[in-house]
């Protein structure tokens, strides 16, 4: 292998990293924002896990995160306001992100 393709290959596997890390901090801000949702509706213990996986699943329906914001902002109703679910998921974005970093 020429330097060139050592280069490439260190850039390509960056990117994955890259993209593996995005992925899992999406998916545990996505959790955070459910968790703190369901606390805001008062849900019962028994069904927050339900409504976990609802938030995350909510996320594949289109690409980037406005979906789980709208979801989860349709959710709350009258309790919370959308640009208040876009404020708390970006704090947690940077909460995970911190967290991640500590793993590493």
């Amino acid at each position: 292998m020429t330097t060139f393709d050592d280069r490439e290959s260190a850039y390509e596997n960056k990117f994955a990293h890259d993209e593996e890390m995005n992925f899992k901090a999406q998916a545990r801000c996505n959790k955070m924002l459910a968790i703190w949702a369901a606390g805001m509706m008062d849900k019962p213990e028994n069904e927050v896990e339900d409504y976990i996986r609802e938030v995350i699943n909510s996320d594949f329906k289109e690409a980037g995160h406005e979906d789980v914001v709208s979801k989860v902002a349709a959710d709350l109703g009258e309790t919370s306001d959308i640009d208040t679910v876009r404020t708390k998921r970006a704090g947690f974005l940077a909460e995970v992100k911190v967290q991640l970093m500590d793993e590493i």
